[in-house]
């Protein structure tokens, strides 16, 4: 991929966010990791997590990418997030019996949006919902910052959550009515071990949305939009080498990732032990990248963690995985 702001990719990454041309990259990933993995499967096989009526599924689509249904099995309410491949989500919804009453979706990438118009058109009355600065394909309702979504007893939180796009949101489900940990569907803001490439927005940005995360219930569980821990968790203990908390999980994600099981939820408490992007206060990352000078460690300026957030992007744009 080109360079991040360079001139060539300022043109692809317009015609990719802006015409049609993207969608058609789009379906162009779809159909080689059909080829990759088959028609009827995926990058990782399908294992729903229950907790009590609250069952919620991650779905996978394309080479990386995973869309999730959220069911309250006891009325059979059920809300579907980024389905940019709609084919495997119907797969799904059919088997289940189930028809959707939303789809939410994080942020407008194809990856994400692809499927909003043929689910419209499939679910007749269906509700899609986007963030209101993003310019989401298909949307019939516009959401913001604390807007809340409430389907039955799924009661969504939207929290803006600007950096990789300008309007990205990310959703954040209630667990209290089932006895379950709340759950943040992130989309491409966090991953495991990772953080979404800085697109539209500056660091500055980046960093106070990844901060507001930070803030949030500790057990809070992450659903994030791809498969990326193994290769994050690489990176990451390639930062911080002696980051116990880091190597576990790279062990334990390995082990995953051999059996094509996916790796997610985290939470919000984990990834602040072991996600570099989440780390920027810590004098180990900073050390690591070499924006600390000199002996004395004191609590970085929110202007350093900004500039230390830069650097980490862009060393892990280039690292080179030896997976």
């Amino acid at each position: 991929m080109a360079k991040v702001g360079g001139c060539l990719f300022r043109i692809g990454y317009f015609l990719y966010t802006r015409t049609r041309i993207g969608y058609y990259y789009h379906r162009h990933d779809v159909a080689k990791a059909k080829e990759k993995y088959g028609v009827s499967s995926g990058h990782t096989v399908i294992h729903p997590v229950e907790y009590g009526s609250l069952q919620i599924i991650p779905i996978p689509m394309a080479l990386d990418n995973y869309a999730y249904l959220i069911v309250d099995t006891q009325s059979k309410v059920a809300v579907v997030v980024d389905p940019g491949d709609p084919e495997p989500v119907e797969s799904v919804l059919n088997e289940m019996n189930i028809t959707p009453e939303a789809v939410l979706i994080t942020h407008k990438h194809w990856d994400h949006s692809g499927g909003n118009s043929q689910m419209k058109n499939h679910y007749r009355g269906i509700r899609i919902y986007g963030g209101i600065h993003d310019d989401v394909p298909d949307v019939t309702h516009n959401v913001t910052d604390h807007d809340v979504l409430e389907f039955g007893r799924l009661r969504f939180h939207v929290v803006f959550t600007p950096g990789h796009t300008e309007g990205h949101v990310v959703y954040v489900l209630d667990g209290s009515p089932f006895g379950a940990p709340d759950s943040m569907f992130s989309g491409d803001h966090l991953f495991l071990s990772g953080c979404g490439r800085m697109f539209e927005m500056k660091a500055s940005v980046m960093l106070r949305s990844l901060d507001k995360i930070s803030q949030m219930n500790p057990n809070t569980l992450i659903w994030p939009g791809h498969e990326y821990a193994k290769e994050n968790l690489e990176f990451a203990c390639h930062l911080e080498p002696n980051n116990k908390a880091a190597q576990r999980k790279r062990a334990w994600v390995n082990q995953r990732r051999q059996e094509k099981l996916c790796t997610c939820p985290s939470t919000i408490q984990e990834e602040l032990t072991y996600n570099p992007f989440l780390r920027t206060k810590e004098e180990s990352v900073l050390l690591s990248i070499g924006v600390l000078s000199g002996d004395t460690f004191t609590v970085p300026s929110d202007e350093v963690r900004a500039r230390a957030l830069t650097e980490i992007r862009e060393l892990k744009d280039n690292f080179k995985y030896l997976l």
